[in-house]
C-alpha cells in the first residue's frame, strides 16, 4: 500500500512539473510572439511612412507659398494658403476641368475598348479549340515582353496618315484591338478556372458561343473585369508619353501633359500651383483604388496571378 502510495504520489509530481513546463514554455513563446507582432508593426508603420512622406509633402507644398516649398521641406506649412489652387485651376490657356475632361474621356474610351476587345479575345482562348491557338496565345504573351519604343515610328506613321494626329482616336482605337495582353492573359487565366459543367450546361440547353460569353462567362468575369478597368484607368490617366506624341493642341491634353505648362525653362516656373493641381489630378485615382479595392484583390486572388 505503500508503495503504491509512493508512485502515485511521483506519478503527481511529475505530471505537476510537466504541466508548469509547459505553461512557462507556453508564456514564453506568447510573450515573444507579442514582442515579434510589435517590432513588426512598428516596422511596418516607420516604412509606410517613409513611402507616403512624398505624397504628404505633395499636399504640404500645394498649400505653401511658392518662396516657401523649397526652402521649408517639412510637411508642416507655417503659411497655409489656397491660392495655388485658384491660380492653378485659371492659369493656363484653359481652366483646369478642360484637361480633367480630356483626361475622363480618353480613360472612358481605353476601359471600354480594354473590356470589350479583351474578354473577347480571352473568352476565344479560353473556351474555343480552334487550330493553332496556343500558338497564337505564346504570340500574344510574348507581345508583353515587346518594347514600346520597337512599334512607336510603325503605330506614328499609320495614326498620321489616318489624320488622327491631335485627336483622341490614337489613345483609344487601339485598346479596341485587344492590344493590352496583359488584360487579355488576366481574364484567359480567370475563364479557365470557371468549371467547366457550367458552359456544358448552357450548351446543352441550345446556348451557342455569343449567349455562353453575354449570359455565362461576363457575369462570372466581374472580378476580372474590374481589376481590368481599374488598372486601365490608373495607366491611362497617368499616361504622358503617348498624349504628348499624338496631341499638339493645348484644347487636347489631358492633366498629365497640362501640368507641364506650369514649368517654363526661361521664366519663372509655378511650382505651387502645380503641386495643387498634381493633388486635384489625384484625387480620382484615389476614388478610383478605394471603390475597386476589393475587387481588385478578388481578381488576383481567382486568376492564380501571384
Amino acid at each position: 500500500m505503500t508503495t503504491e502510495t509512493t508512485v502515485a504520489n511521483a506519478t503527481e509530481v511529475l505530471t505537476t512539473g510537466k504541466a508548469r513546463r509547459r505553461q512557462r514554455g507556453s508564456s514564453y513563446y506568447r510573450g515573444r510572439g507579442a514582442v515579434s507582432s510589435v517590432v513588426k508593426h512598428i516596422s511596418l508603420i516607420l516604412v509606410s511612412l517613409v513611402m507616403i512622406y512624398p505624397l504628404l509633402w505633395l499636399v504640404a507644398s500645394s498649400l505653401k507659398p511658392n518662396s516657401e516649398i523649397f526652402r521649408n521641406l517639412t510637411i508642416f506649412p507655417t503659411d497655409i494658403t489656397f491660392d495655388n489652387y485658384v491660380n492653378g485651376w485659371n492659369d493656363l490657356a484653359y481652366p483646369f476641368g478642360v484637361f480633367l475632361l480630356n483626361s475622363t474621356l480618353i480613360s472612358v474610351g481605353a476601359i471600354l475598348g480594354n473590356l470589350i476587345s479583351c474578354s473577347l479575345a480571352a473568352y476565344a482562348f479560353g473556351r474555343l479549340k480552334f487550330h493553332g491557338r496556343n500558338i497564337f496565345f505564346a504570340i500574344m504573351l510574348m507581345t508583353i515582353m515587346l518594347p514600346f519604343q520597337v512599334v512607336l515610328i510603325p503605330q506614328f506613321t499609320i495614326f498620321k496618315e489616318l489624320g488622327w494626329l491631335n485627336t483622341f482616336l490614337p489613345l483609344i482605337v487601339p485598346k479596341f484591338a485587344a492590344t493590352d495582353a496583359f488584360f487579355v492573359f488576366l481574364m484567359v487565366q480567370f475563364i479557365r478556372a470557371l468549371p467547366g459543367e457550367i458552359f456544358e450546361a448552357a450548351r446543352i440547353d441550345g446556348a451557342g458561343h455569343p449567349r455562353m460569353f453575354l449570359q455565362v462567362a461576363l457575369p462570372l468575369m466581374v472580378p476580372a473585369l474590374a481589376t481590368t478597368t481599374i488598372f486601365t484607368f490608373i495607366w491611362t490617366w497617368g499616361d504622358f508619353f503617348g498624349p504628348l506624341l499624338y496631341l499638339r493642341l493645348p484644347e487636347t491634353f489631358p492633366v498629365s501633359v497640362a501640368l507641364k505648362g506650369f514649368l517654363d525653362a526661361q521664366s519663372s516656373s509655378d511650382y505651387g500651383s502645380m503641386f495643387a493641381m498634381s493633388v486635384v489630378s489625384l484625387i480620382p485615382l484615389f476614388i478610383a483604388f478605394l471603390v475597386g479595392q476589393r475587387y481588385l484583390i478578388k481578381g488576383f486572388a481567382t486568376t492564380g496571378i501571384k
